[in-house]
């Protein structure tokens, strides 16, 4: 098994303040898309962080070896409508509650 700490980093400091529209649409599409990963066992919690310096989300995945990392994220929606990008942190392990 492979763990990363996934961080997106959004297109501006106020992002979550200021969504356009078409954000705000992108945004619902990102999290049912992280809830889809989640119901895989892909994704083990995410969420957004509310950094006083600006907002960015946090996602920890738990794949299998053959699985790739960038792949993933890649096809998140907010990645393909040119939305900010994922920093991919690996992990030595992850533990979790049962």
């Amino acid at each position: 098994m492979k763990y990363y700490l996934c961080k997106f980093i959004p297109p501006r400091a106020d992002f979550l303040a200021t969504l356009s529209a078409d954000e705000q649409s992108w945004m619902k599409q990102h999290g049912h898309y992280l809830n889809e990963l989640l119901g895989q066992g892909l994704v083990v919690a995410h969420g957004p962080v509310m950094d006083p310096a600006g907002s960015y989300g946090v996602s920890l995945f738990q794949l299998a070896d053959d699985q790739d990392i960038h792949a993933l994220t890649s096809a998140d929606p907010i990645v393909q409508n040119g939305i900010g990008h994922y920093e991919h942190h690996p992990m030595l392990h992850l533990t979790t509650r049962l």
